[in-house]
């Protein structure tokens, strides 16, 4: 006896007329006529309220001893995931969209799929959409080269230096107290660049501009104030609100390379990496691809196809905002500098994600014995491939300086090429890695310029003035940041990471002369 005759035989038995039962159980006499004639068959929730209102089991009313109805019975009790509750980050099949404009910028053939995407895209999420998505995402993972695509664009370190150009002179090393002292700057420049970024991140020049017009700060040229700002934007992280730098992944990132090296020492691996990701921070602390690549790690992919799999964001900024640590510690080694920066890259990053890392890694390790900028700027592309995307845009904005186009035009002309508007654009390592290069070189060697000029365009806020400011206060030391910048901070900076807390930078600046290379300097 199937489902739909061992209802009828239970409402005959209980002498109850269809309406009396739909009624006593909340449902429309229709539903009863379409169970008992099979059409369909009750879910799980409806199940199980028959066979209470019956009196008998789950088990006698389903005639578990079938084999359809055992099997419709399980499918119906299976735990699944709801969804729609899911952050975006954590389910690769609602971010659809971004990961065919990242297929189609790093040169897969997947055109002939765009209606498809778009349509998996706007469907409610679920099971269906999830499963489509892992179709899509091994088509994707298969299509082959575009045979118009120009680019060369490697994901493994040696193919990476086969197609690196340039030369970086080498430079003699400042004596240990200079070297401590910039590594000071650069430390506080990096803070103080992102504590100036950090409340306004996700603002875009639309909203961003008309409050620093109106609050008499525009040209940029101090933090934001509380009093800036509209009454339901006070409760953000102001410089007169705080007491120290809060946490952010711009800093944890920093601070986390040197928990790396105090327990790995300068041969980490990218297994390293990942096992002190998974060991000191809580996996809300990371975001976008590094968010991806965390939940990879706990699934059983390592690098690095966790940079790889379900993962949409793999050339965005996020691994750029990752290799300070790896220049501060390699002062005039640029080379070595981007090979650490490479080895955490790999990780969450491929292509230009991972030359971003590498790029702001050399610049600052040149920028320990360099005074021109552009020549801090060239030693990073020295160390990423020539025929890269990112190597041809930073390129551009180098050229454009050089033939007196002015900082307004440039910035105009990236957003031209990038719409902040468009997530994918306003977080991409190449936008932001353009902002970083124009900051620096337009800043003419002013911190406060040149934090402000990454911050005022838009664009990634706080990432971008903290990466700028690492550099120019690497280059020019402590005495370049002024008290007006390093006051709010009081030397001090929270994070978020397992058995460190808040910490001093100096003690940080310590550390990080503690794992430079032995025999640097004579003891």
């Amino acid at each position: 006896m199937n489902v739909s005759e061992k209802i009828v035989q239970l409402r005959a038995r209980a002498h109850m007329t269809q309406a009396a039962c739909a009624e006593e159980l909340g449902v429309t006499r229709q539903a009863i006529q379409k169970w008992e004639s099979g059409a369909v068959v009750p879910e799980l929730e409806n199940l199980i309220r028959l066979s209470r209102m019956f009196g008998v089991s789950l088990d006698e009313l389903v005639g578990c001893g079938n084999r359809r109805n055992a099997e419709i019975l399980y499918q119906q009790s299976k735990i699944s995931p709801d969804y729609s509750q899911m952050n975006v980050w954590d389910s690769y099949a609602e971010d659809l969209r971004t990961e065919y404009r990242q297929a189609m910028e790093e040169g897969k053939d997947v055109e002939t799929y765009r209606e498809l995407f778009d349509s998996v895209a706007k469907m409610p999420s679920g099971l269906e959409k999830k499963e489509i998505a892992d179709i899509l995402f091994n088509m994707v993972m298969k299509a082959p080269m575009r045979a118009d695509y120009t680019y060369n664009e490697p994901s493994d370190l040696e193919g990476i230096r086969l197609l690196r150009r340039g030369e970086t002179p080498k430079l003699p090393l400042p004596d240990r107290a200079e070297l401590e002292d910039r590594l000071l700057g650069a430390w506080l420049g990096r803070i103080c660049g992102c504590l100036l970024g950090k409340p306004v991140e996700t603002w875009k020049r639309a909203q961003l501009q008309p409050m620093l017009k109106a609050s008499g700060n525009w040209p940029m040229h101090r933090y934001i104030r509380s009093s800036d700002v509209a009454e339901d934007q006070k409760n953000k992280c102001w410089a007169d609100t705080v007491d120290c730098m809060p946490v952010d992944d711009d800093t944890n990132y920093t601070v986390l390379a040197g928990v790396l090296l105090d327990k790995y020492g300068r041969d980490f691996t990218p297994e390293n990496v990942a096992s002190v990701w998974m060991d000191y921070q809580p996996r809300r602390a990371y975001c976008t691809a590094e968010r991806v690549a965390y939940t990879n790690f706990m699934r059983g992919y390592m690098p690095p196809n966790s940079a790889v799999y379900h993962n949409p964001y793999r050339e965005w900024i996020g691994a750029q905002i990752r290799g300070d640590y790896y220049g501060y510690i390699n002062p005039g080694d640029p080379e070595t500098a981007a090979d650490m920066a490479f080895r955490d890259a790999s990780i969450s990053h491929i292509k230009n994600g991972i030359y971003g890392e590498m790029f702001v890694s050399a610049m600052l390790a040149q920028a320990a014995v360099e005074r021109d900028m552009e020549q801090v700027i060239r030693a990073g592309l020295a160390q990423i491939p020539a025929g890269s995307r990112l190597h041809e845009a930073v390129c551009a904005v180098i050229d454009g300086w050089k033939k007196g186009v002015s900082a307004e035009v440039c910035f105009i002309e990236i957003h031209k090429r990038f719409d902040e508007n468009e997530l994918h654009d306003w977080c991409h390592v190449i936008s932001n890695a353009m902002v970083v290069t124009a900051a620096l070189l337009y800043g003419e060697g002013d911190y406060g310029k040149t934090v402000c000029l990454a911050v005022h365009t838009g664009f990634d806020t706080d990432c971008n003035a903290a990466t700028a400011g690492s550099v120019l206060g690497m280059m020019r030391g402590s005495a370049a940041i002024g008290p007006e910048w390093t006051g709010p901070v009081h030397g001090q900076l929270d994070t978020s990471i397992f058995g460190v807390g808040k910490v001093s930078v100096a003690d940080m600046v310590r550390k990080t002369m503690t794992h430079l290379p032995k025999g640097l300097y004579a003891e």
